[in-house]
């Protein structure tokens, strides 16, 4: 058993390749196509300033080209944080990317409940056929309990690693059923401090990306996993991780291990 296997993002019934690819770390167009043909087809593509990579631009536009545009998941995200500008960013962003819908208006980051005007803003977009479904990425787990008893967001973002594993008990257990969003980790290096030899306990070896990306995709209710690229080499070793197995539950315990300790060493704004 390994990660080359799509899985349904939840209730959009998009399937999706394991790792999702963020457009914002600098990879060339070269390695986006290369992942895409891999399997990893969710891209996600900033609609304003951050995130507005020319190579993942350029990409999409070569995949759209082939004949490929039913096959990519491209999810636009779109920090405005309000409704106007939310659509203004949002038209240009798929102008720029030559297409005419979006396949997830992702809409972050927010603490709390969006205002009501900017989830209603989004589900405009929505009836007008400019895209096909409405996500929410936060920082706050429990938010996204509280949210799905409403049940408006399809896609969802969340914060989940080895050092920040508290999506485990305050989000994950509630997303659940035939009407789940589809869950989507991010930061699963823990902004690389997993990485990181000089924070290690013990001198323990620190983990390797592949390490992070194989521990998040080995939580069974984890349908994707985001993954960030510099370069092509990068971008080769990281799909490298769609091809090996789960961890063990001694490879776990070696993470939250590293994991642990490096929450200890953060403030308390950082840890949670």
């Amino acid at each position: 058993m390994d990660f080359t296997e799509k899985r349904v993002l939840g209730r959009t019934g998009l399937k999706a390749g394991r790792l999702g690819i963020s457009s914002s770390f600098g990879a060339p167009a070269k390695a986006f196509e290369e992942a895409f043909e891999t399997g990893c087809n969710y891209f996600t593509w900033g609609t304003f300033i951050k995130g507005c990579s020319s190579a993942m631009k350029d990409a999409i536009g070569n995949i759209v080209a082939r004949g490929d545009r039913d096959k990519l998941i491209i999810s636009m995200l779109s920090y405005a944080h309000h409704a106007f500008l939310t659509e203004l960013f949002f038209t240009k962003g798929l102008k720029r990317l030559g297409v005419d819908y979006a396949d997830v208006l992702l809409i972050g980051y927010y603490s709390k409940r969006p205002p009501q005007k900017v989830i209603d803003g989004a589900f405009k977009l929505k009836e007008k056929g400019l895209v096909r479904f409405v996500g929410l990425t936060s920082h706050n787990r429990k938010l996204f309990a509280e949210l799905q008893k409403e049940g408006l967001f399809d896609v969802i973002h969340i914060r989940y690693n080895a050092a920040h594993r508290g999506a485990e008990t305050e989000a994950l257990p509630f997303l659940i059923g035939d009407d789940r969003p589809g869950i989507v980790s991010f930061t699963a290096t823990r902004w690389k401090g997993l990485l990181n030899p000089k924070k290690m306990p013990n001198k323990e070896p620190p983990a390797t990306p592949s390490d992070c990306y194989r521990f998040v995709l080995s939580h069974p209710s984890v349908d994707i996993c985001m993954m960030g690229a510099s370069n092509y080499d990068e971008m080769k070793e990281n799909l490298n991780v769609l091809k090996s197995a789960p961890m063990t539950d001694e490879e776990k315990q070696r993470m939250i291990k590293i994991g642990n300790h490096l929450r200890q060493g953060l403030s308390l704004f950082k840890r949670y």
